[in-house]
């Protein structure tokens, strides 16, 4: 640099691919390819550890969680009735009263309109499970006398292919190992029935109390929801929109889950009483109960109900036609009426209710797939209304 000079200081200037020309006339200019940006690995990371805490925080409070939401569905099954009478001019906490006692006592009329099948049952059990016993023992006799005769053939081969090509030998006395089987305490499983019984009925109160006290309590807590949105009018009105898409889609699920139970056990019991089984009508309100639980239930009752007309009728092909009528009339209302109201009612695919119900049963056990549904459809709704949510919408949606 020459004395006198100023110094000037150069700005860098950004370098562009337009900015390089290329040597030859004509040619083409290269495209600098664009480069990916880094994704954001803590947040995602973050992201798997709260969704896996929230699942063993769902575990974990278990008991609680199944009866608080088992309480808001029968709160959202009898509101409508609460509704009406507070119509007609009766308080809402009387007409709550009114609803709980009238269900609980329409439950109880029932029980014990069944009480004399229901004793039949529980009093052919040990003449059933002896019966049952001596069939199975038939049946596996049957097959080793088979199989015996197989292998003692096997055996003859055996001799007399090692004696054609080995001398004689010594023979050597046989060791025979008994195995025993660890006994079956009745005690003990009674006492545990027992405990699993009494906690079964306290939870039971618990969730009707929750209910009756959410049946008091009416719109408050929606009421309450709107105003924690903050004054925003707009965040109001989805508010508002979010919980009246939940309410009618729950209240449209119970109403569907009523008419294809009572479906399920009107045609148990013209099947059952048409086939000649005992106690058709203890088995349909059994069948109908347990149709609410997917999969599971239908299996139970046809398990059962094979087993109650071996007994009967002495005979595995009878077993086979009730166990078999039972679970053909759970499978066509449950795979055509159900699944149909479903998507109507939910407009969810059917993969999406599936997964959700292998999710909460390996969760929750029972009460996950009793559950499953219900807690599908408010993730549903609620994923349409917010923005952030819209990608598991378009997930579960048809």
């Amino acid at each position: 640099m020459l004395r006198g000079e100023s110094k000037v200081q150069m700005k860098p200037e950004l370098i562009t691919a337009n900015d390089v020309q290329p040597p030859g006339k004509g040619a083409p200019v290269p495209q600098v390819p664009a480069i990916p940006m880094p994704a954001d690995s803590r947040g995602l990371a973050l992201a798997i550890l709260a969704a896996v805490a929230v699942v063993f925080a769902l575990q974990w409070a278990q008991t609680f969680v199944v009866s608080l939401l088992l309480g808001i569905l029968i709160a959202y099954t009898l509101n409508p009735l609460v509704s009406w009478l507070e119509r007609v001019r009766i308080p809402r906490a009387l007409a709550s009263l009114i609803v709980m006692l009238g269900v609980v006592g329409t439950l109880m009329l029932g029980a014990y309109s069944l009480r004399g099948q229901t004793q039949t049952i529980i009093e052919q059990l040990p003449a059933a499970t002896t019966k049952l016993s001596a069939g199975l023992a038939r049946l596996r006799s049957s097959q080793q006398g088979t199989m015996q005769r197989m292998q003692s053939a096997a055996t003859e081969v055996e001799k007399a292919t090692q004696s054609a090509s080995t001398p004689s030998a010594p023979k050597q006395p046989a060791t025979h190992v008994v195995i025993d089987d660890p006994t079956f305490k009745l005690g003990d499983a009674l006492w545990s029935g027992s405990k699993g019984a009494a906690s079964a009925m306290g939870q039971a109160v618990t969730v009707l109390f929750l209910a009756f006290f959410l049946l008091v309590a009416g719109d408050t807590f929606k009421r309450k929801l709107v105003r924690l949105t903050g004054p925003s009018l707009s965040n109001k009105k989805v508010t508002v929109q979010i919980l009246d898409d939940i309410n009618d889609s729950i209240q449209k699920y119970l109403f569907m889950l009523l008419v294809t139970n009572a479906l399920v056990g009107l045609l148990v019991w013209a099947a059952f009483a048409w086939i000649g089984l005992e106690n058709a009508g203890a088995w349909a309100v059994a069948a109908a109960l347990l149709h609410v639980i997917p999969y599971i239930g239908p299996g139970v009752i046809a398990i059962a109900t094979a087993m109650a007309a071996f007994v009967q009728f002495d005979s595995f092909a009878m077993a086979l036609l009730v166990g078999g009528a039972s679970l053909a009339i759970a499978t066509i209302v449950g795979t055509l009426l159900t699944t149909w109201m479903t998507g109507r009612i939910a407009k969810m695919n059917a993969a999406a209710v599936f997964v959700s119900l292998l999710f909460w049963g390996w969760l929750w056990g029972i009460w996950g797939v009793l559950l499953s549904i219900p807690i599908i459809v408010i993730v549903k709704v609620v994923s349409q209304h917010v923005e952030q949510l819209q990608p598991v919408a378009e997930l579960l949606g048809e």
